[in-house]
């Protein structure tokens, strides 16, 4: 490994960064989306959904951050494909750096601008209603699942990029997992499912996470909840950046 992996991986993260903070539409787009649905189901739908809670935008909150996520990481794939497609990668390569530190540098920069979409739709929310009883500990937890789940997704998201044969199949990947919090306890209890909805949104990787989320903010213990959550995070990650390396070192 290259003596100065850590340095070569800061200048491959800084670039990325410079192609955010040049293009701040695609932040703005990532939080318009999620903040869109967050208005939408407090203020239109909320009357009608029962959840059990007072204040619904308490309970919708973790799903709305892991749409955002989910929506954010479509732009990792984009950039990666487009520096597929410009021969990027190669000229890095005729340089003295690590090589994977050119692909460690876009997922960075995912879990970076993904970070910040969060936090901007946290503050919206806190105009809206939302409030934690969560200690500083809960908010950590919180942030490292965030984190977690937002690595897990983005790994997948650099075998899209690195596999696409056009634009727009290097984003369409991200479509199905737009759809996995609406089929899961995000926006309305599992128990007021059919039975057949209700046993894929019980055992599928967005109820827990949502699940864990949700009582670390309320305070509450997450239970066994946070563990699965951690699993299916840890696992889906392992799997594919196993599979992204291999792909890059196959691709490039």
């Amino acid at each position: 490994m290259n003596t100065h992996f850590f340095s070569d991986m800061g200048v491959m993260l800084g670039r990325s960064m410079r192609h955010i903070l040049r293009s701040m539409d695609t932040i703005i787009t990532v939080t318009i989306m999620p903040i869109g649905f967050m208005l939408l189901f407090v203020y239109v739908f909320g009357g009608a959904i029962q959840t059990g809670t007072d204040n619904y935008v308490n309970y919708l909150m973790p799903g709305i951050l892991l749409i955002a996520i989910a929506s954010g990481i479509s732009y990792t794939a984009y950039r990666l494909f487009l520096d597929m497609q410009r021969g990027i990668f190669e000229r890095f390569h005729s340089m003295p750096i690590a090589r994977s530190t050119v692909l460690w540098g876009h997922v960075l920069t995912s879990l970076v601008s993904n970070s910040i979409s969060v936090v901007v739709i946290i503050l919206v929310a806190l105009m809206m209603g939302f409030r934690s009883s969560a200690g500083i500990l809960s908010w950590l937890a919180v942030a490292g699942i965030l984190a977690l789940f937002t690595l897990a997704l983005t790994w997948i998201a650099a075998v899209a990029g690195l596999t696409a044969k056009s634009v727009d199949g290097a984003s369409a990947f991200s479509y199905p997992l737009l759809f996995l919090p609406f089929i899961s306890s995000a926006f309305v209890p599992t128990e007021s499912m059919p039975s057949g909805v209700r046993a894929f949104a019980e055992n599928q990787p967005v109820t827990s996470i949502v699940e864990s989320i949700r009582k670390l903010l309320s305070g509450q213990p997450a239970g066994n909840d946070i563990w699965v959550a951690l699993a299916w995070c840890v696992g889906i990650m392992l799997v594919a950046y196993i599979f992204a390396m291999r792909v890059y070192k196959k691709r490039v």
